[in-house]
């Protein structure tokens, strides 16, 4: 039964990702007096560009095509180490906040090559820029999560889960509001958000994400495009995880995973709609402002450590 759930909730989140794309972008819509799309239209650009011919361009090598398919299973991989409906996951195991970690990162360091070998000036300008805001974002994003392992004294994501699972919200600290206010931060940077990148921007000098996969399309422009989608829902569900996991169910009963089903999809919702407000209520960045953004989360990280490491 819990090996099924396991399964359940990693292709749960691979369902549910186009959903939480479309749903920021109908309430952002909303929010600027706007009608907006369905929240289903993800769905329908994906099945379009499923349909779609993948076009290569003729200096581009090997490594172009392959660079989508390694970007979607290394993103999926990822997922299967985060417990989503009850407190264990599929490959959970001691450390595997690094793997995760390291996972996202083998997929947007492919991403980058991907985009230097299609041979177009803006994938090369966007794979630059992305590795300066990985650099400086994957620091932080350790050591928030490092200081959150300390607290609840275990390695291990599910872990951790657990362990929130049985405290309650007085036992929120400063290390965990320093540890989520530092990855809150990071998931905009790695996620390709506002303030930091604009993921429907049309002017190519602004562009960091999507310069990259301008070469890209029909089918491998659809694993890339759903390999984001499911990025942002992966992270979104470690914050809910880390943070605020009461609702998951501790049991593999049913009628617990329908409600810890019914919690997962009421707080995505709250999270859509903070991104949404935040969105339409500042600016992107320009590039050179984007160090001192992630710089205030490696600060915030290493606070964290600090009041964690005298804790203990």
């Amino acid at each position: 039964m819990n090996a099924a759930v396991s399964v359940f909730q990693a292709v749960l989140l691979l369902l549910l990702a186009p959903l939480l794309q479309g749903t920021i972008a109908r309430i952002k819509a909303r929010l600027q007096n706007r009608q907006g799309a369905s929240i289903f239209r993800p769905y329908q650009e994906l099945l379009k560009l499923f349909r779609k011919e993948d076009l290569v361009p003729t200096t581009a090598s090997a490594l172009f095509r392959i660079t989508p398919v390694v970007v979607f299973a290394a993103t999926f991989a990822a997922s299967l180490f985060l417990p989503v409906l009850h407190d264990a996951a599929l490959l959970g195991m001691g450390g595997d906040f690094v793997v995760v970690v390291y996972l996202l990162a083998m997929s947007r360091f492919f991403l980058m090559l991907g985009g230097m070998d299609g041979g177009s000036a803006f994938g090369g300008m966007g794979a630059s820029r992305e590795v300066l805001v990985s650099t400086l974002a994957e620091a932080p994003l350790l050591l928030g999560l490092t200081a959150v392992m300390i607290v609840s004294r275990t390695a291990s994501i599910s872990g951790v889960v657990h362990w929130t699972l049985q405290q309650d919200l007085s036992q929120f600290s400063a290390v965990h509001a320093l540890a989520l206010a530092t990855l809150a931060l990071v998931a905009i940077a790695e996620t390709g958000r506002i303030p930091v990148d604009n993921p429907t921007t049309h002017l190519e000098l602004t562009m960091i994400h999507e310069a990259m996969i301008l070469e890209y399309s029909g089918p491998s422009l659809a694993l890339i495009e759903w390999a984001s989608a499911l990025k942002l829902t992966l992270i979104s569900a470690l914050l809910i995880g880390l943070f605020s996991p009461w609702g998951i169910a501790a049991a593999g009963s049913l009628f617990m995973i329908a409600l810890a089903l019914v919690a997962l999809v009421l707080k995505l919702a709250i999270i859509s709609l903070v991104l949404a407000i935040v969105e339409s209520g500042i600016a992107k960045l320009r590039m050179y402002m984007v160090p001192d953004f992630l710089g205030v989360a490696s600060a915030l990280a290493l606070l964290a450590i600090v009041f964690a490491g005298m804790g203990r």
